[in-house]
């Protein structure tokens, strides 16, 4: 078996799409590499999880809408986006699992709201249609490519709207040889600040660092671009 340092030469980011990608930490069960254009880590294709195997997780998760600590947490995305957005606007929840709460917190305070989910609400027409803003929680370490995916939401997004993500951000090579976050076997794309500064120069948006995991998007109108 090759060395991870080894393999990590042929591997393409699959965020900035460079071949500018070097072994970045090992541990007992993957190697991880990172993007030295975007700052990227993740876990080669290769040892991902199956489908089969990463929806048997996802279907342990416990996501009810009368659980008012998630709910709390839930607010941390939920909060920013209403202090950008007037009620009565049109959002899509991407990555909505098997319980979509944030989308009713939304409806509950007067927002139109759609669900896409891959294993859960997969429902191909909610993404052809134009959205005021959208929102992503704890889906983007779970990407594999996560480029085609911000094509897409990029590309249904109002000129204006607004794309709030939620995910644990990268610090330091040092810190992520103890970092908890990385152990989830279903965790196989991170971001750093400076990985979403790369996204909101391609995507043609502003970005606002809003906490530790909250990042909010603005795509640029036609008079910004």
């Amino acid at each position: 078996m090759e060395s991870p340092a080894r393999i990590a030469a042929d591997i393409t980011c699959p965020l900035c799409q460079s071949s500018e990608t070097h072994f970045w930490h090992q541990d007992k069960k993957r190697s991880y590499q990172h993007c030295s254009q975007c700052d990227l880590v993740f876990v080669d294709r290769c040892q991902h999880l199956s489908h089969d195997d990463e929806k048997s997780v996802y279907d342990l998760h416990e996501n009810n809408d009368q659980d008012m600590g998630y709910r709390e947490f839930l607010s941390r995305m939920a909060d920013p986006i209403r202090q950008r957005v007037p009620a009565g606007s049109l959002g899509l929840d991407f990555g909505s699992g098997p319980g979509p709460v944030l989308a009713q917190m939304f409806r509950e305070t007067g927002y139109r709201m759609n669900t896409f989910d891959v294993y859960y609400a997969n429902q191909p027409d909610v993404m052809t249609q134009q959205y005021d803003f959208i929102t992503s929680t704890e889906v983007f370490e779970h990407l594999s490519a996560p480029a085609q995916v911000l094509e897409q939401l990029s590309a249904i997004l109002k000129p204006g709207g607004y794309l709030g993500i939620m995910t644990k951000r990268v610090t330091s090579q040092e810190a992520f040889a103890s970092w908890h976050y990385k152990n989830d076997p279903t965790h196989i794309t991170f971001f750093s600040e400076n990985s979403f500064h790369w996204i909101a120069r391609h995507y043609r948006m502003t970005l606002e660092v809003i906490s530790q995991d909250v990042v909010i998007l603005q795509k640029k109108t036609d008079l910004q671009q």
